[in-house]
């Protein structure tokens, strides 16, 4: 199973903070997975124009090609003006509609207060969706009190990254089997 890491900002140590102990947490439970984790901090990721995503070049092309090439994606990101940050947008719009197909995508959210939980409900869920992914219905949702020097404090949401991991990667080996019924019930 490839499995991406997505810790879609540019700014802030939290989000990457918290996509480091997600996996973490998949490597030690699942060590045959492929991991890659793609923090667009380090990244230089160019602003979608309309082209097809493998017509860009460099980091752009690297990023969404690793992205196309998952089985399963964890997305992290901040909350910025009650809203996704614009670089985690910029991904989506470089991607086709149909990117999600046949992906399962998780999510976790970092936020400096808890008034902004429904981001992920109202705003994430709904693109992903669009984009045809199977969506982990839980998410994991981390407040700044959580952290602390760099670090996550809080032990429930460490049970709740085990959990969103443990639920991610399950989903996507159902999927996959499902899949492989569909296409063997064909004769060609």
């Amino acid at each position: 199973m490839k499995l991406v890491g997505l810790s879609g900002s540019k700014v802030g140590s939290k989000t990457r903070t918290a996509m480091d102990y997600t996996l973490k947490s998949v490597s030690e439970k699942y060590p045959e997975a492929e991991i890659t984790l793609l923090d667009l901090a380090e990244f230089d990721v160019q602003f979608s124009d309309g082209r097809n995503y493998w017509e860009y070049d460099g980091d752009t092309k690297y990023v969404t090609e690793t992205i196309m090439g998952a089985d399963a994606i964890i997305i992290g990101t901040p909350v910025f003006q009650a809203s996704i940050p614009g670089t985690l947008k910029n991904i989506f719009d470089l991607l086709p509609v149909n990117a999600f197909r046949n992906k399962v995508v998780s999510m976790l959210v970092t936020a400096g207060t808890p008034k902004h939980y429904l981001m992920a409900e109202q705003q994430l869920k709904p693109i992903l969706a669009y984009m045809k992914a199977q969506i982990v219905q839980t998410y994991v949702f981390i407040e700044e009190k959580d952290f602390h020097r760099k670090e996550i404090t809080n032990d429930d949401v460490l049970f709740r990254i085990e959990r969103l991991v443990e639920d991610t990667v399950v989903l996507t080996d159902t999927y996959k089997r499902i899949r492989e019924a569909k296409e063997a019930e064909y004769d060609f």
